[in-house]
C-alpha cells in the first residue's frame, strides 16, 4: 500500500457544501481600527476589557507561533484546548457509523472517546511491549473508511517516543490522515514533527500550552497542518472558540521563551534526578524510558502503593487498568520541593 493521499477524498460531503457561518469580526478585518466605531456585533459599547468579541483567527498569537515554528499563519488552528482540535478533525473528516480510526493503546483517552462522541469506529492496536508501534498490525487494520491515525509521540502514559521509521512509513503509505500529538515534544530531544509539514500533505501536529508552556488552565490547543486542512478546519470551527483572555495570556506566555526554557530545563534536571531514585526504590520492578514530563513505573502492587502515597499527600495516576500497564504508575514531575516530598514518600514506603 502507497499514499496517494488526496484531502478531497476524505472530506465529508456536508463539509465540503458547507458555507461557514460569517461573525461581524470575520467581514471586517481592517487591523488599523484605532478611530473606528464598532455598532456591527450587537456587543455593550462599555469598556470592560472584555466587552467586544475577541479575534476569530487569533492573528496576533499565531503570528508569534508562525515565527516560533516556522510555518506560515494558515497552518495553524488553534481551539479551546486540544481536544476541541481534535474533535474538530473527527467532524470534518469522519462519517458518523460509517469510517472509523485506528488508536494504539495504551495511549491519551480522548481519542477513543471522541470517536464515541461522533459515532467513528475505533480500531484499537496495541502497542509492542516496548510501546512502539506495530506497522503491520495496523496496516491490517487499514480499510477504505480508515480515515485517521492517531499517533501520541512522546505518548501518554508510557512517555516514550515512536520510531521516526514507523512514523514515516505510515505517512506514505496511508491514504487518510496521520495525527500526531506532540503535547510533551518540548521535553524530549526528538525533533518536531512540524519540520516535515511539507513534506507529507496528510501529516497533522497537535500541541498544547498546557505543559511545557504551564497554561493548562486557558485551554489552549494547536493545530499545524496544510493549509487545505486548516482550511477545512476553519469552516466548521465556531466562530469564537478562542477568548480574549486566553489569547492575552498566551501572548505574555509566549513572548517570554527565556523562561519557558529555563522551567523546562528545571523539569528536565528533576526528571533525571527521580529517575536515578527509582532505581533503589524496592516494589519498583521496572522504569520505562521517558521524554515526557512524567514517569511510568511498574510496581508490585498498584493500587497498594498508589494509596500508600495518598496517604502521605501525593496524588499520583494509577494506570494499571490501561492495556499493557498492569501495576503501573504515572508520576509526574513537579517542582524541586514537591519531587523532594515525593522522594521522601517513596523511601518511607516499605514492603
Amino acid at each position: 500500500m502507497e499514499s496517494s493521499f488526496n484531502i478531497n477524498n476524505i472530506i465529508r460531503e456536508n463539509v465540503k457544501i458547507l458555507k461557514p457561518y460569517s461573525s461581524a469580526r470575520d467581514e471586517f478585518e481592517d487591523f488599523d481600527t484605532a478611530d473606528m466605531i464598532f455598532l456591527d456585533a450587537n456587543e455593550n459599547p462599555f469598556e470592560s476589557g472584555v466587552n467586544r468579541y475577541p479575534d476569530p483567527q487569533q492573528s496576533n498569537v499565531k503570528t508569534i507561533l508562525a515565527k516560533q515554528r516556522k510555518v506560515k499563519p494558515n497552518q495553524i488552528l488553534l481551539g479551546n484546548g486540544s481536544d476541541e482540535v481534535l474533535d474538530l478533525l473527527f467532524r470534518a473528516f469522519c462519517e458518523p457509523r460509517k469510517d472509523n480510526v485506528i488508536t494504539l493503546p495504551p495511549t491519551y483517552g480522548m481519542y477513543g472517546v471522541l470517536a464515541n462522541i461522533n459515532a467513528i469506529e475505533n480500531k484499537e492496536v496495541l502497542l509492542s511491549n516496548d510501546f512502539q508501534p506495530q506497522i503491520d498490525k495496523i496496516i491490517d487494520a487499514v480499510d477504505k473508511n480508515t480515515k485517521i491515525i492517531f499517533l501520541c509521540s512522546p505518548n501518554n502514559p508510557t512517555g516514550n517516543s515512536f520510531s521516526d521509521e514507523s512514523v514515516a512509513y505510515l505517512l506514505k503509505n496511508f491514504n487518510g490522515l496521520v495525527v500526531i500529538d506532540e503535547a510533551y515534544i518540548d521535553f524530549s530531544e526528538k525533533e518536531s514533527w512540524i519540520n516535515e509539514l511539507d513534506e507529507y500533505p496528510n501529516l497533522i501536529i497537535t500541541q498544547t500550552l498546557s505543559k511545557a508552556y504551564g497554561l493548562a488552565g486557558i485551554r489552549l490547543g494547536i493545530c499545524y497542518a496544510s493549509a487545505e486542512i486548516i482550511s477545512v478546519l476553519n469552516k466548521i470551527k465556531p466562530p469564537y472558540n478562542v477568548n480574549e483572555l486566553t489569547q492575552k495570556r498566551a501572548l505574555d506566555r509566549l513572548v517570554d521563551q527565556d523562561k519557558i526554557k529555563a522551567e523546562i530545563k528545571s523539569i528536565i534536571a528533576q526528571r533525571e534526578q527521580l529517575l536515578k531514585v527509582l532505581l533503589d526504590v524496592k516494589f519498583v520492578k521496572k522504569i520505562y524510558p521517558t521524554e515526557a514530563n512524567f514517569i511510568l513505573i511498574k510496581v508490585d502492587d498498584a493500587n497498594k502503593r498508589y494509596d500508600e502515597l495518598i496517604a502521605r499527600g501525593i496524588v499520583i495516576r494509577n494506570r494499571t487498568t490501561q492495556p499493557l500497564c498492569e501495576n503501573c504508575l504515572r508520576l509526574t514531575i513537579g517542582t524541586e520541593p514537591e519531587n523532594k516530598k515525593l522522594i521522601e514518600a517513596l523511601q518511607a514506603i516499605v514492603l
